[in-house]
């Protein structure tokens, strides 16, 4: 079955799920009318089907190469790119004072994942630039606003972040790469750096890098990175790419999956940059890009997880194989109680993941729109949660969906293992899974746990205004938010070690949580009756309970695990 974007599923989560109405009433976002945005999404889902979804096999099966210094991209991709600069989606979030729409961060994060499940390997071209153009945006000079920000937004030019050494890896503070003052303002700037996404493109006009790099008097450690803005053309006073810049591609990587986008090591000698931001601040300007990309990140996940629901959906329901319980005994293998509960329970995670991504886009939504702190705190809070658990879903729902296959899962040409190949990075780039974890446990309960407080007291009251109509499910999720209060509460009293031992198990607690808050809204919303209120017993039911595990591990402490030594593990 061909990919179709989950147009409705997502109007249902934004308008009775997440709360997108109350972004909408803000004087900032009053344009995004209903109308608008069922527009919006309506014409995305077109892209998606039409132009976007017939490149996911392309990407794969003819990758990307490198050849004379130039990345020569897959069949098709020039063509879906330029639909996706014609159609303005690069810059949907953006501000239109250089040319974006201005639109919620909501309506972008939904059209990333009907994107990412049309075809993942080109999305993560534009994703990049938007997290770009927001970097630029809050940081950068107004020179550089107006001579870049319009060519990233029209989609004319792409953008690539570069943090990662091959000695530095995820400790960024660690990083050799150098830049000099020329005199003229602009620096010279001699490294290399690992693991470019699309750091050239043959059908890109040009190709922007963020480079961190560290000034010669620079303090040590991440105090002293700075950011640097480098073309790979350096435009002319007409602002039309110019000469080639002092940077190259050295090689791209041989990779698991995500056989389209290319991913390269580049070489930086003396290369021409202009400074981001403040001198030793360029990690912090960094950072605007990559929360960014976190959240974008967390919707590819989803978006795969969809389009591998989907296939293996299409494959249970024409497959034939042994006597069933419906019908007359010999139906497809989807009336299997277990092919049902595989199916079910990738429907439900999809669904809890989804409304946390876009319940995290709405509080930055309303945090933009309303400048209030408390919205800041949740979006800050939510962002991990939801770059971690979309991103662990789309793994978890794409090995689901070869299971589903069965054996011809396996095989290459159904197509079922691509999603699991290609969505398996995206647990570790953009900060691995671990790393959002320990950042929630660490600097999101720097505040106290203030933010998780109103988070679980918001879920509890929610749950007790339904207790008449749905009284099992609405107990369970207040039961669950009361041990997420318990265990919150352990995790401020415990030093950094401890927590971080159990960061993993206690994020996951919380996106179970959160997946049943959502999915009782979801059934309220429909009535308390009907397939949603099925699938919400089915999650509330079947995943909720993990959470008492999960608490279980994130207490456990870091003792355990230091009383084993290197040798011991490898005995």
């Amino acid at each position: 079955m061909p990919y179709r974007a989950p147009v409705e599923e997502v109007r249902f989560i934004c308008e009775h799920v997440v709360g997108l109405g109350q972004v909408t009433a803000t004087p900032r976002f009053a344009e995004a009318t209903p109308d608008v945005a069922a527009a919006i999404l309506s014409e995305a889902g077109k892209l998606c089907d039409e132009v976007l979804a017939p490149l996911q096999r392309a990407g794969d099966l003819h990758p990307a190469r490198l050849e004379n210094g130039v990345v020569r991209t897959s069949p098709g991709f020039a063509e879906g790119q330029r639909a996706l600069a014609e159609g303005g989606w690069v810059g949907l979030a953006a501000s239109p004072d250089h040319g974006g729409m201005g639109l919620p961060q909501t309506l972008a994060a939904a059209v990333n994942d009907m994107m990412s499940g049309a075809c993942l390997a080109l999305q993560t071209n534009p994703l990049l630039t938007q997290g770009q153009i927001e970097a630029l945006t809050h940081h950068a000079s107004d020179a550089i606003k107006a001579l870049y920000l319009p060519k990233l937004i029209a989609g004319a030019w792409s953008g690539t972040m570069n943090l990662t050494e091959p000695q530095a890896g995820s400790d960024v503070g660690a990083l050799r790469t150098v830049a000099r003052p020329n005199g003229d303002g602009t620096y010279a700037i001699t490294g290399q750096k690992i693991y470019i996404t699309w750091a050239d493109a043959d059908f890109m006009e040009n190709v922007v890098h963020l480079v961190l790099a560290r000034l010669p008097d620079a303090p040590p450690g991440s105090r002293g990175i700075s950011l640097f803005l480098l073309p790979r053309n350096i435009p002319g006073a007409d602002g039309a790419p110019g000469v080639a810049n002092r940077l190259r591609v050295v090689s791209l990587e041989h990779k698991m999956g995500l056989h389209g986008s290319p991913t390269a090591v580049m070489q930086y000698d003396g290369a021409t940059g202009w400074l981001v931001g403040e001198e030793n601040k360029g990690l912090a300007a960094m950072f605007t890009m990559m929360n960014n990309a976190r959240l974008a990140v967390g919707t590819q996940g989803i978006g795969v997880a969809e389009a591998a629901y989907q296939q293996a959906l299409a494959y249970a329901t024409e497959r034939r194989q042994g006597a069933t319980p419906v019908g007359d005994g010999s139906g497809a293998i989807v009336d299997h109680a277990d092919v049902r509960r595989m199916l079910a329970t990738m429907k439900a995670e999809i669904f809890a993941a989804r409304a946390i991504a876009l319940s995290c886009a709405v509080a930055i939504d309303m945090s933009t729109a309303t400048g209030e702190a408390d919205w800041a705190a949740r979006a800050a809070f939510l962002t991990p949660i939801a770059k971690a658990f979309g991103t662990d879903i789309g793994v978890e729902v794409a090995s689901e969906g070869i299971q589903v296959h069965g054996g011809m899962g396996y095989v290459e040409e159904t197509g079922a293992a691509q999603f699991l190949r290609d969505v398996r990075v995206a647990t570790i780039y953009e900060g691995t899974n671990g790393i959002q974890a320990m950042d929630l446990v660490g600097r999101k309960l720097a505040d106290g746990g203030e933010a998780a407080w109103r988070l679980l007291e918001e879920i509890e009251q929610a749950a007790e205004a339904v207790r008449r109509v749905l009284p099992e499910l609405a107990g369970e999720v207040w039961a669950a938010a009361e041990s997420l209060r318990e265990a919150t509460e352990w995790m401020l009293s415990q030093d950094l070690e401890d927590r971080f031992a159990g960061a993993v198990p206690f994020l996951r607690a919380w996106a179970r949580l959160l997946g049943g808050h959502l999915h009782l809204a979801a059934a309220m919303a429909a009535g308390g009756a009907g397939p949603r209120t099925a699938l919400a017993r089915i999650y509330i039911a079947r995943r909720l309970p993990e959470h008492a595990a999960l608490l279980a591990q994130a207490r456990a402490g870091a003792a355990d695990l230091y009383a084993l030594s290197p040798d011991d593990l490898a005995a």
